[in-house]
């Protein structure tokens, strides 16, 4: 997606396991027995679909789990996964169809392995997460009754978080974060990736769009903060 100096960059910090070491890192870390991974696209960090063996230990465990190894940058952010966890968590428990998060053997929510990749040693926080099975947004045939479940769901996801609360809640705030939507301006470094594509006069149009009326008030809008309250577990 980047390129020149910000690609390698990206390169050096995404994890490059294989899925031999996915599954050793699985049943080293976790305990479970593997019979089947494979890789799942992501962006920066990097996932593995996990089928797990049935065992007399594991009867009661989960059949399929997804691996999610974090890149170097985010390992060095302990407090960010673990506050990723407890939303999961928390909105697991408040009825919302998301995944569960499995604990190592030593019944932590992840774990921080160190490999040696030639050049030096890198470290990433790993963690495993249930499977959940289903359709992609993006191929499913849009319709409006589909656009207002999405939209339903997300207001829905966005009230019921108001009511989170983690003492390393702060750790969710990245300034220089591109998925924050008041950073659209920090797309414009990446429109390379588009090369002649007809949407890149688009994109460029909204991001210049987005820098003349909703930069210059954001100060106006509604940000929402959390305060600091109780660990949630």
């Amino acid at each position: 997606m980047a390129s020149g100096a910000n690609q390698q960059t990206q390169a050096l910090a995404k994890p490059d396991f294989t899925e031999a070491q996915a599954s050793a890192l699985v049943e080293s870390v976790f305990g479970l027995k593997v019979s089947k991974i494979q890789p799942l696209p992501s962006y920066d960090d990097q996932n593995f679909h996990v089928h797990i063996s049935r065992t007399k230990d594991t009867a009661d465990g989960p059949a399929e789990c997804v691996l999610k190894i974090s890149n170097t940058e985010a390992s060095k952010n302990p407090d960010l996964i673990e506050v990723q966890n407890c939303v999961i968590m928390f909105l697991k428990a408040a009825g919302f169809p998301t995944a569960s998060v499995c604990h190592t053997k030593e019944d932590n929510m992840m774990s921080l392995v160190s490999v040696d990749n030639g050049s030096g040693t890198r470290s990433h926080l790993l963690r495993l997460l249930t499977f959940l099975p289903g359709s992609p947004v993006a191929q499913t045939p849009v319709s409006p009754r589909l656009l207002y479940e999405i939209g339903r769901l997300a207001a829905k996801l966005d009230k019921t978080l108001e009511s989170f609360h983690h003492p390393k809640l702060q750790s969710l705030h990245r300034d220089s974060f591109i998925w924050n939507l008041k950073n659209v301006p920090l797309l414009e470094k990446y429109m390379d990736a588009l090369g002649q594509n007809g949407n890149r006069e688009i994109v460029e149009q909204v991001i210049q769009l987005f820098k003349k009326e909703v930069v210059t008030k954001l100060s106006h809008f509604r940000e929402y903060q959390h305060s600091p309250g109780p660990h949630v577990e």
